[in-house]
């Protein structure tokens, strides 16, 4: 973030060096910020039989000619009930790229309607969890799936194409025009964002899917409905209890403390954990939690929260029995925040960034929250 916004206040120096001290000796997980979303872990084993579309205006289809890259035109075809429709798309710019691939602006030369589309690397071996959990969800607050098809640039790879409502701005494009403006966002912009992310998360979580990569980045915003509506589902998963889960996903800032832990059976309470730090990030101006390595993000965490009891740790990951934790007090939250932030901000806030999962609200408690 900008550093135009004043640090929020730190706890003293002496007890942050203990914990950074104390977190080198530890067992805690520790990789690269962006998650692969390509890797084997998050895929599901192909399965003979295809699953049933239960919206019926997405298509799958395959391309018939070209290769969709920047500033040319592709002609695609896909089939439906009703029979078979051709859509030639105009690609205009990049929005987005990562591991999982690249996302385009595309104009539909049929229609005029602008659209993104998301183009991913496929292994024909297994079927692409994000189309399937796309699918499922519909949702006022949820990226829409218009339709998907495949190319094929050569025999050996396959590339799934997945054609999305395109919706202009972002959480994260919003907050830093703020904060280089050294201004603080509107506490209308933040209630409605958080409102409205905490009302997708209720809808996806219902369902059993856990997004698991909740960041401001992933909040897309039309700026004059401000209608904010949640996107990137590449490392999301319907959470089955019991069945273990990869410990290293979601961006490092908004990393619930659980994740660092290495807990490979966690619940959606760490998508909870996320918001907390995006509505912390929008009532500060920059990262609550700003840690340089999963150790450090640790670090960071304690700074604030302070040191977890044995309780808090068991609840996080029971399988983790390292307890090399200097005692650091926890920092007030009125000292986290500013004298003028408004009360029930701060203490939804405190809510939500609790170590025991258990103890986090649910998306939709949250959304019954005094300070909407």
């Amino acid at each position: 973030m900008s550093g135009n916004l004043p640090n929020p206040p730190q706890p003293p120096a002496s007890g942050a060096d203990l914990v950074q001290k104390s977190m080198n000796e530890l067992r805690l997980t520790d990789e690269n910020t962006t998650t692969n979303t390509t890797s084997s872990t998050n895929r599901q084993a192909y399965s003979s039989q295809q699953s049933q579309q239960n919206n019926n205006e997405i298509f799958e289809g395959r391309l018939v000619e070209g290769d969709l890259k920047q500033g040319n035109t592709m002609l695609s075809t896909v089939s439906s009930g009703a029979g078979r429709q051709v859509f030639n798309y105009s690609t205009d710019r990049i929005v987005g790229n990562g591991s999982f691939g690249v996302v385009f602006q595309a104009t539909c030369l049929e229609t005029g309607e602008t659209v993104a589309i998301k183009k991913v690397l496929q292994d024909k071996r297994f079927k692409n969890r994000e189309l399937q959990i796309m699918k499922q969800v519909d949702h006022p607050n949820i990226v829409k799936l218009k339709h998907c098809f495949y190319s094929y640039p050569d025999k050996e790879e396959t590339y799934l194409h997945l054609v999305l409502e395109y919706v202009p701005d972002t959480v994260y494009r919003i907050s830093k025009h703020y904060a280089k403006n050294n201004q603080r966002m509107p506490n209308l912009f933040v209630k409605m964002y958080t409102y409205q992310m905490c009302r997708a998360l209720g809808a996806i979580h219902k369902q059993g899917i856990c997004h698991r990569d909740i960041k401001p980045q992933n909040l897309l915003v039309n700026t004059e409905t401000h209608q904010l509506k949640l996107c990137d589902f590449g490392s999301a998963k319907v959470l089955v209890k019991d069945e273990p889960n990869i410990a290293y996903i979601c961006s490092r800032y908004y990393r619930a403390p659980e994740l660092i832990f290495g807990a490979t059976d966690y619940s959606s309470a760490i998508d909870v954990w996320s918001v907390g730090c995006v509505l912390a990030e929008l009532l500060l101006g920059q990262p609550l939690f700003p840690g340089e390595s999963g150790v450090d993000q640790l670090v960071e965490i304690i700074k604030v929260l302070g040191t977890p009891t044995r309780e808090e740790i068991h609840a996080m990951n029971p399988n983790y029995t390292d307890f090399k934790f200097p005692s650091i007090k926890a920092h007030p939250w009125t000292k986290i925040f500013s004298k003028r932030m408004p009360p029930d901000a701060v203490d939804l806030v405190s809510k939500l960034l609790q170590y025991a999962p258990n103890k986090r609200l649910t998306a939709i408690q949250a959304m019954t929250h005094p300070f909407f």
